[in-house]
């Protein structure tokens, strides 16, 4: 029997599939598999208009048998089988598909009569058997055919095609498994758990019952009695077939074969999980690509989620088959704390299953998952705010970046999910809520005063003035709020403005004129205090904001003391440059402004003292450290 060549470029591209394509040698089960569920589909197919086939759905089956001593996995089926001429064509030509050419045969409605769903598509998964065996042999028996017949490999040096016997309809793969090398130990595949778990991860939703024998540990009774006359019993290891894999997905099913209790419970041993998700969606999309999904919104953050070790995604099947675990391609960053899995049979693979091709139809689903994920968090937003608290705390940040990121891209599609903290009492309310039902029409802007939590920032002194207007504010209290609102600009036509830089159009003219008047007559101490605190500040101002406070800090220009914050926050970053046009705002009817005028007539040694102990009050109230907290204290001491 003389061995046959591989065709040249088939050789190269077997070469090249074996070291370099796959990533995970443990796939090579799920192809094979997937092979043997295609050549059923086919004869099942034929049996709906020949009654010779004898079979009726419930005989196709798959088996799985493993030969620890021979070091093989087999896997049989008892599909349409192959004859010698359709091995040559489908084995021996490397990418040419007998189940891409059966499914381009068949008309629309047949397919669609037949509800056949062939996975394979591109003749290469078989190849994939050589990354773990050193030798593949392939014995079939053609639906119709008196004989069988036998492909034999060991890989790239070519195969041999020779008679063989096989009693029924089918084809059997056996692989033997290489020895165990310094870096691979290959003996795993030869583990009947091992086997089984890669089942139950890559192919546990193909449609046909998946048979391995199983082996469990039972008690059972060895005959004999004790001395009580009990009967005495012994675990003994007892091997049994069965189907171990689900073969019907649940995000295959209806509303009334499976509730959104089921889905949940099928969320938490799924993605490992010991609470209940807050949301379910599911997705039922039909057109120009098919798909269904099932997914969901998780109410805790996984331990290392925002860890650089998380991978985020979902898993994405092809008619039942898993072939990327973590797909991040199909949901932007900001809702990458969505899990779930989405089936397509229309996505266009290339020779591997796990490497998508960026085309048309994955970022149609992605598009359309981007909208359904935003109306679910919308819906939670306004018919359970607490469940939307939960989720809000843990991947509220997720948001706001995702406004900011790539240059706000994203921000007309996550803005209405934006909630806060505020000074109405409620827990969290949203952008819509504060400026459609908080807002009076006096009102013209957002009122919002940031710092480092709410308590801090609802003390903040130049936040007196709008409460006592009557107004409310919103608390921002993150690192990217700052971001945000620059990013937004505005919400429902209206500007943000925020308590410590913009002005907040509360004064009246007579007021302002007094305010005025007021810092001529003080120019000289103003000065007098700039020369004294140096390039700490940038100037000194009497302020308009403050009502009972004697001083705050304010600033000008694009960076804010909060933008200053984030950035010395970042590890190893150079903020030399990052520093923000401080403004010592004073309070011209104050007691302390008083004291600091009567100093600079009499002692304007001690009116210095008081113009250093003014700013370090002022850096305290704005949450900035102080330069030397010890010369502060000796300051405040040496004025009893």
């Amino acid at each position: 029997m003389a061995k046959k060549q591989f065709q040249a470029e088939s050789k190269r591209l077997l070469d090249l599939m074996i070291n370099s394509i796959y990533t995970h040698k443990e796939i090579f089960l799920r192809e094979i598999i997937s092979n043997a569920s295609d050549a059923i589909d086919k004869l099942c197919y034929m049996s709906l208009t020949d009654e010779n086939v004898g079979l009726s759905r419930e005989d196709f089956k798959i088996l799985v048998k493993l030969d620890k001593d021979a070091r093989t996995v087999t896997v049989s089926d008892n599909g349409v089988g192959m004859d010698a001429e359709e091995m040559e064509n489908n084995l021996g030509v490397i990418a040419r598909s007998g189940s891409f050419q059966f499914k381009s045969g068949m008309e629309q409605g047949d397919r669609e009569k037949a509800d056949i769903d062939i996975i394979g598509q591109f003749g290469v998964g078989f190849y994939s058997a050589f990354m773990v065996a050193d030798r593949v042999t392939v014995i079939s028996r053609k639906y119709g055919a008196d004989a069988a017949c036998k492909w034999e490999s060991e890989g790239a040096d070519g195969y041999t095609v020779s008679e063989a016997e096989r009693e029924s309809v089918g084809t059997d793969v056996i692989m033997h498994i290489k020895p165990d090398g310094e870096e691979e130990r290959y003996s795993e595949y030869l583990d009947i758990w091992r086997l089984k778990e890669l089942v139950k991860k890559y192919s546990d939703y193909v449609r046909w019952p998946i048979v391995m024998d199983v082996e469990h540990y039972e008690q059972q009774e060895t005959g004999e009695t004790d001395e009580n006359g009990k009967p005495k019993t012994e675990y003994v290891t007892v091997t049994r077939a069965e189907t171990v894999n689900s073969m019907v997905p649940i995000w295959q099913r209806s509303k009334n074969d499976a509730s959104d209790e089921d889905c949940k419970k099928f969320y938490q041993e799924k993605f490992h999980d010991t609470e209940a998700p807050l949301a379910v969606i599911r997705v039922n999309a039909e057109g120009t690509v098919s798909y269904k999904a099932l997914l969901f919104i998780p109410a805790r953050a996984p331990y290392d989620f925002y860890s650089r070790d998380y991978q985020p995604g979902l898993q994405l099947y092809s008619s039942g088959v898993m072939i990327m675990d973590r797909c991040a391609d199909l949901l932007p960053d900001c809702f990458r704390f969505v899990r779930g899995v989405v089936d397509s049979p229309d996505l266009s693979l290339n020779i591997s299953r796990e490497m998508l091709q960026h085309d048309r139809q994955l970022k149609v689903i992605a598009s359309n998952l981007e909208k359904k994920v935003k109306a679910e968090l919308k819906k939670l937003l306004d018919n359970d705010r607490d469940a939307y608290t939960t989720f809000w705390k843990s991947f509220g940040v997720l948001i706001k970046y995702g406004i900011v990121n790539d240059y706000g891209l994203k921000k007309d599609l996550l803005k209405d999910l934006l909630v806060y903290q505020n000074s109405f009492g409620d827990a969290l309310i949203s952008l819509d809520e504060y400026t459609k039902e908080k807002m009076p029409e006096s009102q013209k802007v957002i009122y919002y005063a940031a710092a480092e939590n709410a308590r801090r920032a609802a003390s903040l002194p130049q936040t007196e003035q709008v409460r006592d207007a009557g107004y409310g504010l919103l608390y921002m209290t993150d690192e990217a709020d700052d971001f945000v609102v620059r990013m937004l600009d505005g919400y429902n036509d209206k500007k943000f403005c925020n308590v410590s830089v913009d002005d907040l159009g509360l004064e009246t003219d007579l007021e302002k004129a007094d305010t005025e008047k007021k810092a001529e007559e003080n120019k000289a101490l103003l000065d007098f205090v700039k020369e004294t605190l140096g390039d700490q500040v940038e100037a000194v101002r009497l302020s308009h904001k403050l009502k009972s406070h004697p001083v705050f800090l304010s600033t000008e220009g694009e960076i804010t003391l909060e933008v200053e914050k984030y950035f010395k926050s970042l590890p190893g970053a150079n903020t030399e440059h990052v520093k923000a046009r401080r403004i010592l705002e004073l309070n011209g009817s104050h007691p302390a402004f008083a004291a600091l005028q009567k100093a600079y007539e009499e002692d304007t040694e001690r009116a210095a003292k008081l113009a250093k102990i003014l700013l370090a009050q002022a850096k305290l109230i704005a949450d900035v450290p102080l330069d030397d907290p010890s010369g502060y204290a000796e300051l405040v001491c040496a004025l009893f």
